[in-house]
Parts: structure tokens; C-alpha cells; sequence
């Protein structure tokens, strides 16, 4: 299995870059691991938020295979205890085939083909937070998953 993280967006700030990597280069050490990062659109001003999620759905799309496990970091996703998403990801593991992709969107969330194309909607947290440091948010909790299933001590409980 292959894991992806799929971002609109580059991350462009510093500090949150080089957090991201330290857990990219981290997970590489588990499983195969790819950060893909979608270009965020140019031009936008003349668009609305409809427009601008149908746009960036075409390129999330392009960028999945039709075998892959489309999950969506989506605040109306199911929330998970950290032990909860390592045993979540265990079982993906386990059942195997699927390339698993989790994508996260753009300023405005999802267009509907994307929502449609989806396998599985998760949330980090109720609260919102940048989409520059959901991606460190989300890497770390990747990674602190796959050290809960080698019985690593990084996760204290």
C-alpha cells in the first residue's frame, strides 16, 4: 500500500515546511509516502467559491487513480482518537490493494464530484485551522499511527 497526502496548494510558509518534512521524511520510514501538492489556481478574483472548488476538484481528480481510496480531510468528517486512526489504518493495511490518498482542499473545502468520488470523510478537530499547518497536523498524526502499530514509545497513553 501507498500512502499519499494530495494538498491544493503549495505550503509556502517556512516554518510549517520544514515541520512537514521532518514527518514526510519520518513516514518514509513505514510506508511508501508521497506529499503532492496541487498548484493553487491564478486568476481567481472573477470566480466564486463554487467555481473556484469545481476547478480545484478537476485537478484532485486528475490526480487520483480510479484505485485509489479517496479520504477527504473534511470537517465533517468522522473525528478518531490517534489510537482510533492507527487501528483504522492498520485494517486498510491488512485488507491491502488500495493506494490511499488523503486530500486536502482548498480554502472553500470540496466540489461535489470530489465529494461524490470520495471513500471516507475524516476531521482533525471542531475547530478550523489553516490549511498550511493541517498538513504538519496531519503528517505528525500519520506518522505518530504508524509508530502506534510498531508499539513504538512516540504515543503515550
Amino acid at each position: 500500500m501507498h500512502v499519499t497526502l494530495l494538498t491544493v496548494g503549495k505550503t509556502d510558509v517556512p516554518w510549517v515546511r520544514e515541520s512537514l518534512n521532518i514527518y514526510v521524511s519520518r513516514l518514509c520510514h513505514y510506508v511508501p509516502f508521497t506529499l503532492t501538492e496541487i498548484p493553487e489556481l491564478k486568476n481567481v478574483s472573477s470566480l466564486d467559491s463554487a467555481q473556484i472548488k469545481s476547478r480545484e476538484g478537476e485537478l484532485i481528480l486528475k490526480a487520483v487513480k480510479p484505485s485509489d481510496e479517496l479520504v477527504l480531510l473534511d470537517e465533517r468528517g468522522r473525528e478518531y482518537s490517534s489510537l482510533e486512526f492507527s487501528s483504522m489504518l492498520e485494517e486498510k493495511m491488512s485488507r491491502g490493494g488500495r493506494d490511499l490518498v488523503f486530500v486536502i482542499g482548498g480554502a472553500y473545502g470540496f466540489s461535489p464530484k470530489v465529494y461524490d468520488r470520495a471513500d471516507g470523510k475524516i476531521s482533525l478537530s471542531r475547530m478550523t485551522f489553516s490549511h498550511q499547518m493541517v498538513r504538519t497536523i496531519f503528517a505528525e498524526q500519520l506518522y505518530r499511527a504508524f509508530t502506534i502499530m510498531r508499539g513504538e514509545p512516540y504515543h503515550h497513553e
